[in-house]
């Protein structure tokens, strides 16, 4: 099949924190794009250089010259952030951020509220990915402790363009895409992206199809409003390449089968039954109006549908971590397999809505108030086949025996209502110093009964001192409610649950020479009350503490003659006050990413780039037999997997002329097979192996 996907009008930035103008020479003032948090930082017209802490914006043409398939992979060149830390994963897109699971948001409101109850976002129906670390309740409620991913999708210009790419690549990838912006008029527009793609994947009878239609149009009846409507048509066809294989046999020996190396891609299911399957329906729209200069108001919206079908199987490496196979039989290849077969469906209604007032109160200072209030509204509803346990020979699995489920009977809905109320205050003293100061009041209920209240806090200064150098330091809060009740002996339910609670104090220096240039240290401490501990005898508490401290390097530059180049470092430790299951980011992290373009615009150009990607060990620690269920292990010890560091190697070539494009990527160029992530829980991740993809486009 192929691919249909629309790029038209992509901004010309080719940075993760800045952007530049595309000469050779040094820089002209005006021509040059100055980046602001429009949505992420401060939900303003904000200068990077402005904000009191690391805002980092990936353009579009930046991720896609660098080989991304999907979200996670758009985030991987970035300071302080682990890309798909459980492997690539075709159900769902995965990102830890400063040590901690992000949260992922779409044009400023959150879009996923259930794992395995919607389908994955395709990376080419957005203009940018912007990256929020550290806690932001303030501006956006409940989220992430360790930071958010925030998704800009693509809306249309007043300029007709377009762009239709062939793509084909390894496991038999092949896909058409384009991207068609049309000028109406001077003040009507209209574009559309889409995708169609047939493809396999590196896990056997696990296809990765889709077909994605965006539609938007865009309408400024006067200088002064604009009104924009976006719509989503997407449907998948794929299945699960996580396929929770046993560390025994994969990634340590097998006592009881010496020399029985597993396959790591092994395909643990039954063929044309496993499925990740779904269709997600989305309609939204957003009204910008300024009353005058120094007054706007803004109105956004967005409802989805969604529908999906999984079915997998998975083997048992849970019951007996340290030798999942001698629970079944002594020969060392037999193990249960479980098969789960659920039907979801979800339903999401978001809104936010603020007025901006700009003021001063003296000759040199200015503020930037911003007052809103946003409500979202979500439904989830599963049913659950009723699945029995079967033994395999997971050496050589006889597929075609495995009995299969279907769900039936009414779903079980959960859902979730909150309103939040907020406001910030941005203040510019004598063109040199900001200071941000935030609040918000959140009321959260669920369909349990359970009602959660917060208020949440930021508040940041940033100043320069001179030669491009900006010092920052800022404070910022989050909440997380959590659905569900402590148990106490034996299970029993006791009270609700407490909303997670996160703190930061973060510091750090920004420096900006020119417009091409933007470098930016940062040291942090998070904190993360409420953890939810499971104990044995089927105890809950929320006595734990996470403590996530750290710090960030990330420098990107444009060189004379059109070599750009960026650096990222990461450093991470994390810390509990409780000996309780934690699986570990690693604690260092590295990036390096750079383009050489040459020729010129009035004849062929040929495109260089090369990245590498390090990610460094990290462990997963927690009592192997919590409960005490294997007589072997004794209750609560303490258990420490270790997966080894991996590097990476990305690359691309490209030459255009004219309006065509031809262009290769290879990501993981070396093939590195290392593993993602083994968890003390029983099971491991592969990393994916080497992906090669070739593209032909044409621009007009």
């Amino acid at each position: 099949m192929g691919k249909l996907i629309v790029a038209a009008g992509v901004a010309s930035m080719l940075a993760s924190s800045a952007s530049w103008a595309q000469d050779a020479e040094p820089p002209a003032p005006e021509n040059d794009i100055v980046v602001t948090g429009t949505i992420a930082g401060t939900k303003t017209e904000t200068p990077l250089i402005e904000l009191p802490q690391p805002l980092t914006i990936i353009p579009a043409d930046q991720y896609l010259s660098q080989g991304a398939i999907n979200i996670s992979d758009t985030v991987k060149y970035a300071a302080g952030v682990l890309a798909n830390p459980y492997g690539r994963d075709t159900r769902v897109d995965g990102f830890n951020v400063r040590g901690i699971s992000a949260l992922q948001f779409r044009d400023g409101m959150r879009d996923i509220f259930s794992y395995y109850a919607s389908i994955p976002s395709d990376p080419y129906n957005f203009s940018r990915v912007e990256i929020v670390r550290g806690p932001a309740s303030v501006l956006f409620g409940q989220g992430s402790i360790g930071g958010l991913i925030n998704l800009v999708s693509k809306t249309p210009e007043f300029h007709t363009s377009g762009e239709l790419n062939l793509v084909y690549g390894s496991y038999d990838r092949k896909e058409a895409l384009g991207d068609i912006n049309l000028a109406l008029s001077d003040t009507l527009a209209i574009r559309a992206v889409g995708r169609v793609r047939d493809s396999d994947t590196f896990i056997d009878h696990v296809p990765d199809d889709r077909v994605m239609f965006a539609p938007s149009i865009r309408w400024q009846p006067t200088p002064d409003t604009d009104l924009i409507l976006t719509g989503l048509y997407q449907k998948d066809d794929t299945g699960s390449t996580s396929q929770f294989l046993p560390i025994v046999g994969t990634f340590v020996p097998n006592p009881g089968n010496p020399g029985g190396q597993l396959d790591s891609y092994t395909f643990v299911g039954k063929a044309g039954w496993d499925r990740y399957a779904g269709r997600s329906l989305q309609g939204g729209g957003s009204l910008v109006h300024r009353f005058s200069d120094n007054l706007r108001i803004s109105l956004k919206a967005r409802y989805i549908d969604s529908d999906l079908e999984y079915f997998t199987h998975y083997a048992d490496s849970y019951t007996n971590p340290t030798d999942p196979f001698a629970v079944y039989g002594t020969d060392g290849r037999t193990i249960g397999l479980y098969a789960d077969a659920s039907d979801a469906r979800m339903n999401v209604f978001s809104t936010d809505n603020n007025v901006q007032l700009k003021f001063n109160t003296g000759a040199e200072i200015e503020h930037t108030l911003l007052a809103g209030l946003d409500y979202s509204w979500n439904k989830v509803g599963k049913r659950f086949a009723t699945t029995a346990l079967e033994t395999v020979d997971l050496y050589d699995i006889d597929y075609a025996s495995l009995q299969t489920y279907d769900p039936s009977g009414p779903f079980a809905y959960d859902s979730q209502k909150q309103l939040g109320v907020y406001v910030q205050d941005q203040i510019r003293f004598f063109d040199r110093m900001s200071v941000i100061v935030g609040a918000r009041r959140d009321h959260v209920t669920n369909s349990s009964g359970q009602e959660d209240n917060a208020t949440t806090f930021r508040a940041g200064i940033i100043g320069e001192l001179g030669a491009g150098v900006s010092p920052f330091f800022s404070y910022t809060e989050s909440f997380l409610p959590i659905a569900g009740r402590l148990t106490g002996p034996g299970g029993v339910p006791t009270d609700p649950f407490k909303p997670q609670m996160g703190m930061q104090y973060e510091a750090g220096v920004k420096w900006q020479p020119d417009p091409r240039t933007l470098v930016t240290v940062t040291g942090f401490k998070i904190k993360e009350r409420n953890r939810v501990l499971y104990l044995a005898n089927n105890v809950t508490t929320q006595s734990g503490e996470l403590s996530t401290k750290g710090i960030e390097f990330e420098a990107s530059r444009v060189l004379p003659g059109n070599f750009e180049l960026l650096l990222n470092y990461g450093y991470s430790q994390l810390d509990s006050d409780v000996n309780t299951s934690l699986d570990y980011m690693p604690r260092h992290t590295a990036s390096v990413w750079s383009t050489k373009t040459f020729g010129d615009t009035s004849g062929p150009q040929l495109r260089f780039g090369a990245g590498v990607v390090y990610s460094g060990k990290s462990k997963s620690t927690g009592p192997l037999d919590p409960y005490g269920l294997n007589p072997g292990i004794a209750p609560g010890t303490l258990y420490t997997i270790v997966t080894p560091s991996r590097t990476t190697v990305d690359a691309l070539a490209e030459i255009s002329w004219d309006k065509w494009r031809l262009a290769i990527n290879a990501t993981n160029l070396l093939d590195n097979r290392g593993f993602a992530s083994c968890l003390v829980r029983g099971d491991c991740f592969m990393a994916a192996p080497r992906n090669v993809m070739a593209t032909l486009g044409f621009r007009f």
